[in-house]
């Protein structure tokens, strides 16, 4: 009967009028209250077994026990009295229950699976949200199988798209039936998570203490189930001993031996702790306020999707306040202070290396899929590989003795490589263009470098190629330096290496 009611909309309930409402009764009676479906109408049947005095009295007992009843009954199978009215009633309260809206995420929850020769694995359950077309791609959870649709029915009839709040009958060609069972959703990938855990807010009709041992009954489902209380009020985390599938706002059933109340799901997938203002904010909190209180840093629309906490337009809402950076959605508050953070470490390394006022990108952003994305956000230059803060530009401050030291050095060291030991000085006077680095910490004047570099050209043009012998003795410096040279003119695109020779590229050549 739960399995069943978790997929109406409205309900016909019925009495017998010489018995009127038994245990039985008033369960079903609060399990319909508990999982939020209050329209329907009472049929008081067997009026013709009674007295009209009797008949009466079960009427009055129905009218009280359900005052939200659209109406109230008698009716005879029999003789087929009220049977016109009763009709009327039912469409009554149908024409006043808005649909199910058809714009979400696809959820339906298997209530039975069989085969049939020639089609193969069937699965019937209540559509809860989205639609259902043919060809559509669905996962079973939570076994996690990915199954494709190859038709649909809808009481006993092929369409082609099935609608929220109707009975479906998917034909799912390919998977086993053995793998889908009772209990098991047919969901749109990516919308809804599977679970262990589900924080909800309590309504009882007996007290449900910490700790107790419970049966919750949520969409097809019966999983056994721990209670462990937020006390005081009403909040709580049903620790699932299966994996459900479920999204907030669900309402579940509780029960042991009888039952013991009900549930609103306020996170599907939450952690394992009891935070009471967390509870609070995802009960009476607004869609804005939520997402603020769970997105602490990037996140994509999809993982919150996936997270089942907010859906369709009520996720729209909720993203608005956040800053959108390509597929990510941030903080307003946590991006200003990974700005300031960001901003304060370039200023410190303005302050302590003015000649190298730069840090690396990878050296100021953690490896995280985001950071592509938030790094145009913050407000900075970008050069070489390396972050700067807007209007800093290197300079050499006190270190303009040394700079002019180590450029007389390597003028008077003419093609002889001088040994600079300050990696960062020697940076800043190459990107100045005062000098060029070689290997092994070496560099030579730009002078030199000029003077070399026309030297090989014009070997190169007139002889083919050049070798590292000839290249030493046209410069009349040591092979080590004549080496790092042809090294460096590799790594500048000027020349190529084959065997032991160098030759020009093509694009050096047209120069």
């Amino acid at each position: 009967m739960v399995a069943g009611a978790t997929g109406i909309a409205l309900f016909l309930l019925v009495l017998d009028a010489s018995e009127g409402a038994r245990p039985q009764t008033h369960e079903h009676l609060a399990i319909l209250r508990l999982l939020g479906v209050t329209r329907g109408v009472v049929a008081v049947t067997k009026s013709d077994a009674v007295d009209p005095v009797t008949l009466e009295h079960a009427l009055t007992e129905a009218r009280e026990l359900v005052p939200e009843a659209h109406a109230v009954l008698g009716v005879s199978a029999r003789t087929g009295h009220g049977l016109d009215e009763l009709r009327a009633a039912l469409a009554a309260v149908a024409d006043a229950v808005e649909p199910p809206r058809s714009g979400g995420p696809t959820r339906l929850y298997v209530d039975r699976v069989f085969a049939l020769r020639g089609i193969g694995t069937v699965a019937t359950g209540t559509l809860w949200s989205g639609t259902i077309r043919v060809g559509d791609q669905l996962r079973a959870e939570p076994a996690g199988l990915e199954v494709r649709v190859r038709s649909v029915q809808v009481h006993d009839r092929t369409v082609d798209r099935a609608e929220a709040g109707q009975r479906v009958a998917v034909a799912l060609p390919g998977a086993d039936r053995r793998e889908l069972a009772r209990g098991a959703a047919l969901v749109e990938p990516g919308h809804f998570p599977v679970s262990y855990r589900l924080d909800v807010t309590l309504e009882e009709l007996e007290p449900i203490a910490h700790g107790a041992r419970v049966l919750v009954h949520h969409g097809t489902s019966e999983v056994p189930a721990r209670v462990a209380r937020a006390e005081p009020g009403p909040y709580a985390q049903l620790r699932l001993a299966e994996p459900l599938v479920a999204a907030r706002g669900d309402r579940l059933i509780v029960r042991a031996e009888t039952t013991l109340g009900g549930a609103r799901i306020l996170d599907p997938a939450p952690e394992r702790r009891l935070d009471r203002s967390r509870f609070e904010l995802l009960d009476v909190g607004d869609a804005r306020s939520i997402v603020g209180a769970v997105v602490r840093e990037p996140v994509t629309r999809a993982a919150l999707e996936a997270r089942g906490l907010l859906l369709g337009e009520e996720l729209e809402t909720g993203l608005a306040p956040l800053v959108q950076a390509g597929p990510w959605y941030l903080p307003a508050g946590w991006l200003e202070e990974l700005r300031a953070r960001v901003h304060r470490r370039l200023e410190i390394r303005a302050s302590e290396v003015p000649h190298d006022p730069g840090l690396p990108l990878g050296e100021l952003f953690p490896v995280r899929a985001w950071a592509a994305d938030v790094q145009p956000l913050l407000g900075l230059k970008r050069a070489d590989g390396k972050a700067y803060l807007p209007g800093i530009v290197a300079t050499l401050a006190n270190r303009a003795d040394d700079a002019a030291a180590l450029e007389a050095e390597l003028g008077a060291s003419r093609f002889d490589a001088v040994k600079v030991d300050d990696r960062e000085l020697a940076a800043y006077l190459e990107r100045a263009g005062r000098l060029v680095r070689l290997g092994d910490g070496l560099a030579i004047g730009c002078a030199a470098y000029a003077s070399a570099r026309d030297a090989l050209v014009s070997e190169c043009r007139e002889a083919g190629s050049i070798r590292l012998a000839r290249f030493r003795d046209l410069l009349g410096s040591s092979r080590r330096t004549a080496q790092l040279l042809l090294e460096r003119f590799d790594a500048d695109g000027l020349t190529r290496r084959v065997g032991d020779e160098r030759v020009l590229r093509r694009s050096a050549g047209r120069r």
